[in-house]
């Protein structure tokens, strides 16, 4: 193996938050997509916790006939709450916060 494969990126818009109208390059994946999610941590300039500014992969828009996906872009998700962890199919579900008052028993 002396010769390797260069990495391949794809040029994809970015859509809501801090990286509105922007455009950067995104590494595909062995399938050729980019990443489900996308997430840009921001360092603070307290010396706190950094900002993690989280995106979503959407189609950018499908073919006439077949309905095929013509491309991806990147949607802004700040209601995120995976917490950076893959989501298998196996794994349990994430406890959601409860604001129902019907929730409470006594």
């Amino acid at each position: 193996m002396s010769e390797t494969e260069t990495v391949k990126s794809q040029d994809t818009p970015f859509e809501g938050g801090p990286m509105d109208g922007r455009v950067l390059p995104v590494l595909l994946g062995p399938t050729g997509h980019p990443p489900k999610t996308y997430r840009i941590p921001v360092p603070d300039p307290d010396d706190g916790p950094p900002t993690v500014y989280v995106y979503r992969r959407v189609p950018r828009g499908h073919s006439r006939r077949l309905g095929l996906v013509q491309g991806w872009k990147y949607a802004y998700d700040p209601e995120d709450t995976s917490g950076g962890r893959p989501r298998l199919p196996w794994s349990k579900p994430h406890p959601r916060p409860s604001g129902n008052s019907e929730d409470t028993h006594g």
